[in-house]
């Protein structure tokens, strides 16, 4: 056997699956959108074997992108489960051939229940088919399984015509990438969407903050105490007057300085770049990123000019943004 000839083959007819699921697309696609857009319920999605991972894969993108949806084992339906089922929902099911038994055997309780029933099969004329209040076929020539028996061709059909089905739910209730975010906080899309300056700094006890008018050695224990390699020097209201850093008492030290014959006033930099506690740490990161000697630290300030926190870069790092 050719490995790579097997290998276009089944590259070249599953392609060809997806382009007749293209041409059998029409009005129920529409439908069953604007029936699961309207449904104040939840979409339960159900399959069993191959059909069921796929079903599995498309309620969780649908839940990622915006639409409430969960899947549903038949079988376990069968034996309890099917009480998550609600009148206001509605409920997919996918079977290529449209008489798998554990999805039949539900068909009673749905109808009682009262949910609406949308079939994913390529059997028009199948006791699933027929059931449904609304049905969307995916037609198959073949599998790409040599036998022609196991699932391929029709649970990638299955896969794409659910991927349609949930891009177009997306684009419906107008999902945005701060909306896709709070669904995926713990990747890096997320943080970065969600986390702001806030979230991350040292507030507090962990904030290294001095009165301008205070001893130059107090100033040399903050730094020291908080770790952070620099302190925010303030007023009696807590304005930021200046920023000393590590770098500036090196600074002092290099030139031959007396720096305990000095104020911190003589010391710090008086007009330090700083950060807002209510923006993204995003935007923090490249403030400290963007310059040719990269920033260690801001000062971060509330809405009012209050000094409430410093953002380190280790900290930014540390979260994985």
């Amino acid at each position: 056997m050719d490995i790579l000839t097997e290998i276009n083959r089944v590259i070249e007819l599953e392609g060809r699956t997806v382009s007749r699921l293209r041409e059998s697309v029409g009005p129920a696609c529409e439908e069953a959108v604007r029936e699961i857009f309207k449904s104040p319920g939840k979409v339960i999605l159900t399959g069993i074997g191959k059909s069921g991972l796929i079903a599995q894969k498309i309620a969780s993108t649908m839940v990622s992108t915006g639409t409430s949806a969960i899947f549903l084992h038949p079988a376990e339906g069968m034996h309890g489960d099917i009480g998550i089922v609600r009148s206001d929902d509605v409920l997919i099911a996918l079977s290529k051939s449209g008489e798998s038994d554990e999805l039949i055997g539900l068909l009673p309780a749905i109808r009682r229940i009262g949910a609406r029933l949308i079939v994913v099969t390529a059997k028009a004329d199948s006791t699933l088919a027929r059931a449904s209040d609304i049905l969307l076929l995916t037609p198959v020539e073949e599998e790409a399984c040599p036998l022609n028996m196991a699932p391929t061709c029709s649970t990638t059909a299955a896969l794409v015509l659910g991927d349609a089905l949930a891009m177009a739910l997306m684009k419906l209730r107008n999902f945005q990438p701060e909306d896709f975010a709070l669904s995926h906080p713990g990747g890096q899309l997320g943080k970065r969407l969600l986390l702001t300056v806030g979230d991350i700094m040292r507030s507090g006890e962990a904030n290294p903050i001095i009165n301008v008018m205070s001893r130059l050695q107090d100033m040399l224990y903050v730094i020291t105490s908080k770790r952070a390699g620099a302190v925010s020097v303030v007023d009696h209201d807590g304005h930021l007057l200046g920023l000393v850093t590590d770098y500036d008492i090196r600074h002092v030290l290099e030139k031959g300085g007396d720096i305990f014959s000095m104020t911190i006033s003589d010391i710090m930099n008086k007009k330090p770049t700083f950060v807002y506690s209510d923006e993204k740490a995003l935007r923090a990161l490249e403030l400290m990123e963007n310059r040719n000697k990269p920033f260690l630290v801001l000062p971060v300030l509330d809405r009012l000019d209050k000094t409430v926190g410093m953002i380190h870069l280790h900290d930014i790092v540390a979260r994985g943004l």
